[in-house]
């Protein structure tokens, strides 16, 4: 019913940036709030930053004052910019999304994920 999908991962050097989206299509009544996460290799999902459907953000501590969430609630489309990227950034990054569908269920919906390899 809806479909989340990324792009804009990479390779890139310590210290270098990276921007990703997520555009998310299919039956959307709305779409409440909007997330990256990010696994590590061997190492679990862990929240990186999330923005609400009004624009309030909350950032991970590892990630604050480095990447910036922001949305187009227009486009149905999240990014996150980082900046200053270290190599324990390197992740697959995963798109997610709160979304209201159009028979008024509620779904919690999943990007296939983007490689982000960072280089020291």
């Amino acid at each position: 019913q809806v479909q989340l999908v990324e792009s804009g991962g990479g390779w890139v050097q310590a210290g270098g940036s990276l921007s990703l989206s997520c555009a998310a299509s299919g039956s959307i009544f709305s779409i409440n709030d909007m997330a990256w996460y990010r696994q590590p290799p061997g190492k679990q999902r862990e929240l990186a930053a999330v923005i609400t459907s009004d624009g309030y953000t909350n950032y991970a501590d590892s990630v604050k004052g480095r990447f910036t969430i922001s949305r187009d609630n227009a486009k149905n489309t999240v990014y996150l910019q980082m900046n200053s990227l270290k190599p324990e950034d390197t992740a697959v990054y995963y798109c997610n999304a709160d979304v209201r569908v159009i028979s008024r269920s509620y779904l919690d919906v999943w990007g296939q994920g983007t490689l982000v390899t960072v280089s020291s």
